[in-house]
């Protein structure tokens, strides 16, 4: 996957089949729209392009809430690591600013998906909105199609479980610990990535912490999960302990189920797969006994 940081460095983009949007947590309705840009690219003979921004335009527009309130499923590494998985041939990341902001939804028709890209075609889904007010929608590329000579497709909703996925549910499964929930909306394992640091042991059972340096980053409810740990080569059967520091902040360590080459240091995807236990105070008097229990459960799992 071509990474290219804004519309001034594009080039060599072969009959674009493009889409714009976050494409937070790159879940199974997002995969229905990449599905069908790698389709139509194929039948174009051409390439498959995502636009995103960042920062989220939220951090831009509404600065006193979005430190608060916004909260993502993916960190910026781990939604590129996503789109290179499914198979995306090139994205375009443009820097949110409150001059980009004011663009109409025409001007960015014309000026960057038109003249820029050439675009073949554009796929846009059910309900995505775009432009100054977000006043641009599906209706308007149909009829902006032999103005700006490009073909418009709408992928309609994607349904799981008979719900209509949303990154809002995927966000509300993983905040109360639905971890198994949240992977059947995704179509893939929630992930948190990191580099691990030397943190300590509960009873000689060691741990690392592993810092989430993306202030958005959205992390399951507190409790213990258990996770796949990938570093380099390294796979492992892993648990995770969610944990509340004061001022509301969490914390997230991790312990390894086998005995593996030291990971501190070293870039850490860790996959979640479900709760295995919820709340445990690290202070608590049983907390030996439940980290034991927890332990023995995910050894157990088949992974």
């Amino acid at each position: 996957m071509k990474v290219f940081s804004g519309f001034e460095q594009v080039t060599g983009i072969r009959n674009p089949v493009v889409t714009t949007g976050s494409f937070d947590g790159v879940h199974i309705g997002h995969k229905t729209i990449l599905n069908r840009l790698k389709m139509l690219a194929r039948n174009y003979d051409g390439e498959s392009v995502l636009i995103t921004f960042y920062p989220h335009p939220r951090k831009i527009l509404y600065p006193e809430t979005a430190g608060k309130d916004l909260k993502m499923i993916n960190s910026q590494d781990e939604k590129l690591e996503l789109l290179r998985k499914a198979g995306l041939d090139n994205l375009i990341v443009v820097e949110f600013t409150r001059d980009f902001s004011r663009i109409t939804s025409e001007e960015f028709v014309r000026d960057y998906l038109h003249s820029v890209l050439k675009a073949r075609v554009v796929v846009a889904g059910f309900n995505h909105h775009f432009g100054f007010n977000k006043e641009g929608d599906y209706r308007h590329l149909w009829g902006w199609r032999e103005k700006y000579n490009f073909e418009a497709e709408e992928i309609p909703e994607q349904e799981v479980y008979n719900e209509t996925v949303s990154s809002t549910k995927i966000r509300k499964a993983i905040s109360e610990g639905y971890i198994q929930r949240a992977n059947a909306y995704l179509d893939h394992y929630y992930i948190v990535m990191g580099v691990p640091e030397k943190y300590g042991d509960f009873d000689a059972m060691p741990f690392l912490k592993v810092p989430v340096t993306d202030d958005c980053k959205l992390l399951p409810a507190t409790g213990i999960y258990a996770v796949s740990a990938f570093a380099g080569e390294k796979n492992v059967k892993g648990m995770v302990i969610i944990n509340q520091l004061p001022g509301g902040k969490q914390e997230l360590l991790l312990h390894l189920l086998e005995n593996l080459p030291d990971i501190a240091g070293e870039k850490t995807t860790l996959m979640f797969r479900k709760m295995v236990h919820g709340n445990v105070p690290l202070g608590g008097v049983n907390v030996i006994r439940d980290l034991e229990r927890a332990r023995s459960e995910i050894n157990e799992l088949i992974y």
